[in-house]
């Protein structure tokens, strides 16, 4: 707990030396993130609440903590908040689809032995605890992209006001490209980083490549991976075209 404690205090310190009054907005927000997520799974233990219903209330709020209360009310937060509500609309329809069709709900085998002794009769979807596991996972890279795209549009107008929609939706999809590669890198290795000893143990039961790929646990985390990925991809032009129709509207 002594650990946790200084490495909290390191981390806080570093923010505010580093991003000054912003600095300390973000670790402010992320104990706000924090509660916020802390009371949705509470509320998920209910077997009359709806997991998915919850986790999009709770991404809404997660949202508007870490554009709005980090970076203020402003054209470039307000664009990139409806960049990502868009995205996710788009999205959920996706992620229930491919969830339901991959099967993924509930234990792998790999999980079961430990939860053996557990009544499983826990009155919640799995089906829906899934998805909610998947839209939870990919809501900081969407956050992420959209404010990434929108931030340096915005400066651009501010410095080139005879930027035409067209122009700005161009330079914002250029700028999406640059960070296409890295954050589904991110992504990528986020999960291996985690995943590390899962892989181990599969290379220590002699698990061959058919059965890991096949794994409930494997394939789980892929296709958060995955879907993840293709919602920073879907971001990209989303938020360009939100942001260059709010832009160019405004100087008008």
């Amino acid at each position: 707990m002594n650990v946790l404690v200084i490495l909290t205090v390191i981390l806080l310190v570093l923010m505010v030396l580093i991003g000054g009054k912003k600095g300390a907005r973000s670790f402010v927000a992320l104990l706000f993130n924090f509660v916020v997520l802390f009371f949705t799974i509470l509320f998920m233990t209910d077997p009359n609440a709806n997991p998915i219903i919850l986790i999009l209330l709770a991404c809404t709020l997660i949202s508007c903590i870490n554009l709005f209360f980090i970076n203020e009310v402003n054209i470039k937060t307000k664009t990139a908040f409806v960049s990502t509500i868009v995205t996710f609309v788009l999205l959920l329809f996706f992620i229930v689809f491919v969830t339901e069709s991959a099967m993924i709900q509930g234990f792998g085998t790999e999980e079961i032995d430990d939860y053996s002794t557990f009544s499983l009769f826990v009155g919640i979807d799995f089906m829906k605890l899934a998805v909610a596991v998947i839209i939870t996972s990919t809501i900081g890279a969407i956050v992420d992209i959209a404010i990434s795209i929108s931030s340096p549009m915005r400066e651009l107008s501010y410095h080139n006001p005879s930027m035409g929609r067209k122009e700005l939706f161009l330079t914002g999809m250029s700028i999406g490209r640059d960070i296409l590669g890295t954050s589904t890198n991110t992504l990528f290795f986020a999960f291996f980083g985690g995943y590390l000893a899962l892989l181990i143990m599969f290379k220590d039961v002699s698990y061959s490549i058919g059965q890991i790929v096949n794994s409930k646990v494997f394939v789980a985390e892929m296709l958060t991976i995955l879907v993840a990925g293709i919602g920073v991809a879907f971001t990209i032009p989303i938020t360009a075209a939100i942001t260059a129709f709010a832009l160019v509207r405004k100087n008008d």
